[in-house]
């Protein structure tokens, strides 16, 4: 719902707001363009930092904090290294170097590999699709807060000593209450959900943003191949991420309430954590490489002086690489004592994932032999990636074939392909991406030698640090030990290992400091230094608040390259385009047609997300304090500021003097809307950026739903007890609850039926009813816990029972909130026949709760019958 409030809902009471793109050019200098300037441009100072909901400031944002977190992940990782470097050693002590082992891989992992692609995403996408913005500039706003917020959350606990513990993978029972009393655990549960969710956000923004904010003539055929690698993964994000959170929140309630869902002794399952865990960190490792992968594409071919080799199959195959990644989560689980045929299974499948992988390889060496090659910096880190590419997916498929895992597992020979599957494929090409694109970042090019100077240091120090790492494993050093003895034959891989890591520690400070210097002192860079073929470098470097003064017209994937490739035909029109000055306006295309669909008035540089990011920081907090009161009250601020957030505004028509060319009755602006060049002003239409938004939440959190049900019939094909234990469930009582939420989304549903026909007292009337029902449901649910014999601590299917249908619970609490608030509106008059999209959003979120409550009385009420009958 909050995503409707990012184009500035504004419908009036008895006319449409309607108008007519205009088309021309706005001159360098002229008043349009100083016009545009101050409309776009945020303020200055502290206030303009928190306030920003510039997509270009945001991206920057998380490309400097996922680099300070590198640095910081890097330092860990060298500590760790000094106390490997020689037999005995006793720089740290066990606990000193598991709290560093799990920071440096949840800081690495999680901090930095996905949010410095998610900072180029942020600042290339409207520069790349020929957009003002993203979709939704203040969820793209709260998305860095957030991450900001959890890194910092998951750090606080460093300096006393009781950071996480237990490996990046966390595995129970080890980080269980019973071995793992402090704090260490909450911190990272509680962290890594907070942390979900800014991932969860910025995929909503993402996904959006690609179907409705290209430019007009933006084919699928059209796009650079970084927007398939992000847009692939933000899909894979909203389907993944709930596992893990799910997976965290569980272990925190098992910690904190008693739960029994990974509690041997109360028949729970270890083995869930690990389903749970690599059905979301499997795809994980393609989410930090895709985009990486795009930007190599991208820019590769600028080098070459040719266009990329086989695009269609390399934007096909980042996404046959991300299907087949979602099926293999099982390849780190060979050695459980999974069954023969599911070994086989899985072990083809991840022999299978390399096809793809090797399609996007023999593209680039393809494009590098036909092409003339420039051997600039960015080249050089683009060409060494292939390399590490390679290394890092022939170990990949080695350990495919399961007797070979057998005997690698848990050796370093994965801790080797770890870092150049998520550390060598992913900063080669940032390394590389922000020498490239530094000039539109800043408007100054990085010094040319000293960048090279730092290449070669992180070229050698990488391989020397990392490749030696799989000798130590075929010779059988095991992973996670802090120390060995003499003898084993792991010295001297050992000490080149440590040698080549602060070697590429240097190199990586080295190319800091370039790029710290070069922004203050660099050459100043023309609009296109490279000579590059992408829409991003038609604007001036660094771009202008508002991006493009006019919106361009695409006709090529190379429109600055049209002249050379097709020297007839065609052209972009990228100086003569849509104007759209009446404020901060962007257009909003159809998202399969890619025609223009709607003028979108997106939103002022605004205080909620910064606000909505720290109260849900201090929310979990208050969660790790065991603080009911402070939960509670963060738990209001947060509800709170969401409100003021999607609360509607009066229409520009009751602010605004109407004039003929802006405003028309509203039975003249249906009739005019069947004209192609008159278009909606505002979130209009049936799918509105807001519904998008709303829709793609939709499946993220029948993703967490797909994951509760999973884990429920997984722990009951698992367990030898009765199930249920104590007695059938009513199911009765459940089909009652299903009947009364049904019947409440139809009235719902009626409701904004009733509204499109301007009989507002009926549609309010309708929506009270809907509201009604909805309470009704959730007492009917308090009350068959009240009379339950058991409770959420009695037993494993006690705990999956309460977290099942609480979780829905608070769902449909959120739901009624928000059909109070849109009943409210309806009676203030906010909605009318033409503007009510609000009413589409939040009918599509509560015929969400709906539907999925028929997925748990099915799984919780009928089919427990239906297995006692057979």
């Amino acid at each position: 719902m909050s995503a409707t409030r990012d184009h500035n809902i504004e419908p009036p009471a008895r006319v449409a707001f309607h108008r007519e793109p205009e088309f021309g050019r706005v001159p360098e200098g002229s008043e349009a363009e100083r016009r545009l300037h101050e409309i776009w441009e945020g303020e200055s100072g502290w206030r303009g930092f928190i306030t920003t909901v510039d997509h270009k400031k945001i991206g920057l944002r998380y490309i400097v904090t996922a680099f300070i977190f590198l640095m910081i992940g890097g330092a860990e990782a060298l500590l760790m290294r000094l106390q490997l470097a020689r037999p005995n050693e006793t720089l740290l002590t066990p606990e000193q170097y598991a709290q560093l082992f799990t920071m440096h891989g949840v800081t690495m992992i999680f901090l930095y590999a996905l949010p410095v692609l998610s900072g180029f995403a942020n600042f290339l996408w409207p520069l790349m699709l020929g957009s003002r913005d993203m979709a939704f500039p203040r969820l793209n706003a709260l998305s860095y807060w957030l991450f900001l917020f959890a890194g910092l959350f998951l750090y606080c606990s460093f300096p006393f000593g009781e950071a996480p513990n237990a490996g990046w993978f966390n595995y129970v029972p080890f980080s269980s209450l019973e071995y793992n009393r402090g704090p260490n655990i909450d911190v990272y549960s509680l962290g890594m959900v907070l942390l979900g969710i800014s991932t969860s956000v910025g995929a909503v923004n993402f996904v959006v943003t690609l179907f409705r904010m290209r430019a007009v003539g933006m084919s699928v055929d059209r796009l650079p191949v970084i927007v398939w690698g992000t847009l692939t993964i933000s899909f894979a994000n909203l389907l993944a991420l709930p596992a893990v959170s799910l997976a965290f929140l569980l272990l925190w309630m098992d910690r904190n309430i008693g739960t029994h869902f990974f509690d041997v002794a109360a028949d729970g399952r270890p083995l869930l954590w690990q389903h749970l865990f690599w059905m979301f960190a499997h795809p994980w490792v393609y989410v930090v490489v895709l985009p990486a992968m795009g930007i190599v594409s991208d820019a590769l071919p600028t080098f070459s002086r040719r266009p990329l080799v086989a695009y269609a199959a390399v934007a096909m195959s980042t996404v046959a690489t991300m299907i087949i990644g979602f099926e293999v989560w099982i390849h780190h689980m060979f050695a459980t004592g999974i069954a023969p045929l599911a070994l086989a299974f899985f072990g083809a499948a991840s022999v299978l994932i390399s096809i793809p992988s090797a399609v996007a390889v023999f593209a680039w060496i393809a494009t590098i032999w036909t092409g003339r090659p420039i051997f600039t910096v960015p080249f050089l880190y683009f060409a060494s990636f292939v390399l590490m590419f390679v290394v890092g997916g022939v170990s990949g498929v080695m350990t495919a074939a399961v007797p070979l895992d057998w005997q690698l597992n848990e050796t370093y020979f994965v801790v080797a392909h770890l870092h150049y599957v998520l550390l060598g494929i992913n900063v080669f090409p940032v390394l590389g991406g922000i020498t490239y694109w530094f000039p539109k970042f800043t408007g100054r090019l990085m010094n040319e030698r000293l960048g090279k100077v730092a290449f070669w240091i992180v070229f050698i120090g990488f391989n020397l640090g990392f490749f030696p790492m799989h000798i130590s494993g075929l010779l059988g050093m095991p992973r996670r030990i802090y120390t060995y003895p003499e003898g084993m034959g792991w010295d001297t891989s050992n000490l080149i290992t440590t040698i080549g890591s602060f070697l590429l520690g240097f190199g990586v400070l080295v190319f800091a400091i370039n790029a710290l210097v070069s922004a203050r002192r660099g050459a100043k860079a023309p609009p296109n230094p490279w000579d590059a073929p992408g829409l991003e470098w038609s604007v001036a470097s660094p771009p202008p608040p508002y991006n493009f003064a006019v919106l361009p017209v695409v006709e090529s994937r190379h429109p600055m390259w049209e002249d050379r490739l097709q020297p007839s035909g065609r052209r972009s029109s990228l100086e003569e385009g849509y104007l759209l000055h009446h404020g901060r306006e962007s257009l909003g295309v159809h998202p399969f047609t890619g025609k223009p669909d709607v003028i979108l008035k997106m939103p002022d540089d605004a205080w909620s997300p910064f606000f909505l990011g720290l109260f849900s920081a201090m929310l979990f907090l208050s969660m790790l304090l065991r603080s009911p009161a402070s939960t509670v009250t963060s738990l209001v601020a947060c509800a709170a500021t969401l409100i003021a957030w999607m609360w509607p505004r009066r229409s520009l028509a009751q602010r605004e003097p109407p004039n003929s060319e802006q405003v028309m009755p509203a039975q003249e602006a249906v009739e005019a809307t069947a004209h192609q060049d008159v278009l909606p002003v505002g979130s209009a239409g049936e799918h509105s950026g807001g519904w998008w938004g709303v829709l793609a939440l939709v499946v993220t959190e029948a993703s967490l739903f797909g994951y509760l049900i999973f884990s429920y019939f997984y722990s009951q094909s698992q367990t030898q007890m009765v199930w249920p234990p104590e007695g059938m469930p009513k199911i009765g009582v459940g089909g009652l609850s299903t009947g009364v939420l049904i019947l409440s989304s139809v009235f719902a549903w009626l409701s904004e039926r009733t509204l499109r026909k301007s009989r507002k007292w009926m549609a309010f009337t309708w929506m009270l009813f809907a509201i009604a029902l909805g309470c009704l449901f959730v007492g009917i649910q308090l009350k068959e816990w009240h009379d339950h014999p058991y409770g959420i601590t009695a037993h494993l299917y006690g705990s999956l029972y309460y977290t099942i249908t609480g979780f829905h619970l608070a769902h449909v609490m959120v739901g009624l909130v928000i059909l109070c608030l849109l009943a409210l509106w309806i009676a203030l008059g906010y909605f009318d026949a033409e503007r009510n999209a609000p009413m589409r959003i939040g009918g599509l979120y509560w015929h969400f709760v709906d539907v999925v409550w028929l997925f748990i009385f099915t799984s919780l009420y009928v089919t427990p019958f239906w297995l006692r009958g057979h």
